[in-house]
Formats: C-alpha cells, structure tokens, sequence
C-alpha cells in the first residue's frame, strides 16, 4: 500500500483516491463519541449558517468555544452518559473544512486515535490512503503523530502508543484544556487518547449536496 501523508486545508484539497481527514483535537473524536451516544449520522459543514439551515444536534465551535444557539461545543467528554438520536451537524475550524474540501477525493474517512484500529481495518485492501493532518499549520502535532500511528497499522511499521500520546498531551492544542473549562476540559485529553474506544469507523458519503459521516463496522 502506498501511503502518503500530507498536511493542512490546502494538501487536501488536492488529495485524490482514499483520504482519511484526522482530526484528534477534537471533531473527530468528538464525532466518534457523538456516534456512540446514539447519533444515527453527522452532516459535515464549513459555516454556521450552514448548520443553522439543517435539522439536527448540531455541535461545533468557532475560536474553540461554543457556538450561540448549538447544542454542543467540540467536547468529546461532554457527550459521555448522554442519550442523541437522529442527525447530528458538526461545524469545527479545521477538521470540518478539510473534509468538505476534499472535493476530489474519491472516498473519504473520519480518523482519530479512537477509531484507529476500525479505520486501518476497513481500508486495509486498498492501492493507496492519503491521510491528512487537518490541523496544521496552525496546531496538527497531535495530528501528525496519529497519521503515523495510521501509517503503522496498515503497514505493519512499530510506533509506540506512549509516544503517540505524549505528543497528544503535549500539543498546542491540549494546552488551551484547564480545569473547570466549559469550552476546553481537562477531560477530553483523556478521551482523545483513548485508543480503538470504538469498534466503527466514521465514512463519509456525498448526499444530494450535503456532506454526511455514517458508522461503519469493518470485518
């Protein structure tokens, strides 16, 4: 399998064939525990309006905190013990964007380290993956350090979970998190580094002009 890993809004936009759009800190783990609670699919959009014109659980942020009139911030931990149903709508400052422009991809796939073993399962048969590390420039360490983890588990590479977390833990990202942060937990390091916490992957489909992630259990 050829595997390439690029980075930031502008890679992905170019990046063709199978793409995996990471995002760790935190749409995609978030969208992962979103799932988990019960949320039958997640439309992805890049504005708020856009999430306004839908109907669903809408979740997101714009700067990092909560959006006026969503239901949800970006926090994975707060959706530990709650009950969703129906469609959910998630609008974040990167990893959103990147998947909603990769418009020459042919197929694309939600990564985070909580669906990490599920993501290389189901696209293990595959030519070749571009994985993108949605955060950069700006952050994306935490990113870059999954891709590799991905990269790993399709190829059979040896990577180190403790090294994969320490720079989860360690990243730009991480440091905005401070006790008693409605907006930034503490407890979302926790769910962030929680590998394979599921056993879905998140696969992306095109629907009638909306962009819509839905779970998928590989073999």
């Amino acid at each position: 399998m050829l595997i390439r890993i690029i980075q930031g809004i502008d890679g992905v936009r170019a990046a063709q064939g199978v793409v995996v759009v990471i995002d760790v800190m935190r749409a995609f783990t978030t969208a992962a525990y979103a799932f988990d609670a019960g949320l039958a699919d997640i439309e992805l959009v890049s504005t708020a309006e856009e999430a306004f014109a839908s109907d669903g659980f809408r979740m997101g942020e714009i700067g990092g905190r909560l959006i006026p009139g969503f239901d949800h911030n970006n926090s994975p931990s707060r959706l530990i013990g709650r009950k969703l149903a129906g469609r959910g709508i998630l609008r974040t400052g990167s990893g959103t964007q990147c998947v909603v422009a990769a418009k020459q991809a042919g197929e694309i796939w939600l990564g985070s380290l909580v669906v990490a073993s599920a993501t290389a399962r189901a696209i293990k048969d595959r030519d070749a993956v571009t994985l993108v590390a949605s955060g950069a420039p700006n952050e994306g360490e935490e990113d870059l350090a999954c891709a590799e983890w991905l990269a790993s588990l399709l190829d059979g590479r040896p990577c180190r979970k403790d090294d994969v977390i320490a720079v989860v833990r360690g990243s730009r990202a991480a440091a905005k998190h401070r006790p008693r942060e409605s907006d930034w937990p503490l407890e979302d390091l926790d769910c962030a580094t929680s590998f394979d916490a599921f056993d879905f992957a998140m696969k992306v489909e095109r629907q009638a002009g909306r962009t819509i992630a839905k779970r998928v259990i590989p073999p």
